[in-house]
């Protein structure tokens, strides 16, 4: 068998429409080479395939793309992909919930134009973040499709992998596969459909056992992003097939067990408003997360609504990992007072402060005021890893509180088995969606608005390859 050639790239980000900060080329970091070839960790030489990586492009989310960015981005891709000359496949590593303003659906123009580029014999696998939308104009132009089934995400490799194998064995020999999706008329939080908790738990659970229906090769179900208002946000069933009615069926099995938990879907964790997480505080080490602003949901990552609340109610031996400001990080260089709060733009309360004593490790300056240890950033950034504190030479024993800007805590901070409460606080992924600017999502939409009935209807997408 004569060796094939496929190509290796893609963008991913999460982007928040509420959020006043917009990501551009310095947002992101590029893998190429080696690097690329390494994340996907694929043995394609075993099936005779020539992996050709071009970019990956990621950042950490946050608000929407620039649209000069992401127009520039897109071209270059494209000219990459033509440079390859002929190819047999494409594996897209992509999130699936990037947002540009004017631009409908930022991931289908990225497909399309890349399916127009390698021709409709090409092969294209796609790999998906849960959290991502789908189009039929994406669906139309891909021949599979794998998607995390976890989150926190603990599988990317695993999904990888999965969208890797399908393309490999098509170009193999294999039967070409289809992608059906049924879009499902409910939009949550991840924080409400994690799957750690019932009901996602166990309908995750189920995607394996549908993998092995006849016909069916992976079975996907999106929960979507919700900090978008935008048309295209929604959970779907996604299932990539080998039998168009196999896929069909199993699709809208996926989509009604999703719909008819949708009023199960809840917190994982106990919550509630900022003086509620205060006046709750156990004696012992405890996580409050910050919700509202966490930068790994596309949150700003520099309010200081809950360190003032700290701060006001005296609690002391606390924590506060960590509050984005280069302006503050750069004035604490010269000077033991500084104001935070609101220094990308996300808003809430600025606080006139006076440190004790500072020190500066990893782009961070770690300052001691009244009874509190605060991490100030210089770039927006999530604490999630106890790596993230031992190098900033932090001792969590020291402490009696930890609070973080995340939604669900991050799987080692789970670890630590401690008592956690999620404030439900202010920012770009307010949690509150019923309060959330609704002028573009399809109606009706639970939790938005609620309709008594739900008829699935798998579609294969829409095909554009001229």
């Amino acid at each position: 068998m004569a060796m094939k050639k496929i190509a290796i790239g893609g963008i991913s980000t999460e982007c928040s429409s509420y959020s006043p900060h917009y990501q551009k080329e310095s947002d992101f970091v590029s893998l190429q080479g080696q690097e690329l070839l390494d994340l996907v960790g694929f043995p394609f030489h075993d099936y005779e395939i020539k992996a050709c990586p071009v970019f990956f492009n990621k950042s950490l989310p946050g608000g929407p793309i620039e649209a000069r960015y992401f127009e520039q981005i897109k071209a270059r891709f494209v000219v990459e992909l033509e440079t390859l000359g002929h190819l047999d496949g494409l594996l897209l590593l992509m999130h699936g919930a990037m947002y540009v303003d004017d631009i409908d659906d930022p991931e289908g123009e990225w497909i399309e134009l890349a399916r127009k580029v390698v021709g409709e014999d090409c092969i294209i696998s796609l790999s998906y973040d849960l959290h991502g939308q789908l189009t039929d104009k994406i669906v139309g132009n891909i021949d599979a499709f794998a998607a995390f089934r976890t989150a926190p995400h603990i599988d990317i490799n695993r999904t990888y992998h999965r969208a890797a194998q399908m393309l490999s064995d098509m170009l193999s020999g294999g039967q070409r596969m289809n992608v059906a999706w049924c879009p499902v008329p409910v939009l949550v939080s991840g924080e409400m459909s994690s799957t750690l908790a019932e009901p996602c738990r166990s309908i995750y659970a189920q995607l394996d056992e549908f993998d092995k229906s006849d016909g069916i090769v992976d079975c996907n179900l999106l929960v979507g992003y919700v900090w978008a208002d935008t048309a295209r946000a929604t959970a779907a069933a996604v299932v990539t097939c080998t039998s168009k009615e196999s896929g069909s069926m199993v699709c809208s099995q996926i989509a009604k067990l999703y719909w008819q938990s949708r009023h199960q879907l809840a917190f994982d964790m106990e919550s509630g408003d900022i003086d509620s997480a205060m006046a709750r505080l156990p004696q012992r080490f405890s996580i409050i997360a910050d919700s509202g602003d966490n930068p790994t949901a596309g949150g700003v990552g520099d309010r200081a609504d809950v360190l003032e609340a700290i701060l006001r109610h005296g609690i002391g031996r606390a924590l506060f990992a960590g509050i984005a400001s280069e302006s503050v990080y750069r004035e604490l260089k010269k000077s033991r007072e500084f104001v935070i709060g609101n220094g990308f733009g996300g808003g809430g309360p600025e606080l006139r402060c006076l440190a004790k004593s500072v020190y500066f490790r990893n782009q961070c300056a770690i300052v001691s005021l009244q009874n509190v240890t605060l991490v100030v950033s210089k770039y927006r950034r999530p604490f999630h890893q106890l790596s993230d504190f031992t190098d900033l030479q932090i001792n969590l024993d020291d402490y009696r509180l930890l609070v973080v800007k995340s939604g669900y805590l991050a799987p080692e901070l789970q670890s630590l088995s401690a008592p956690s409460f999620m404030v439900l606080s202010d920012g770009a992924v307010n949690q509150d969606l019923r309060a959330l600017t609704n002028n573009h999502r399809n109606r009706p939409s639970y939790p938005f608005q609620d309709l008594d009935e739900f008829a699935p209807k798998p579609s294969f997408g829409s095909k554009n390859y001229s």
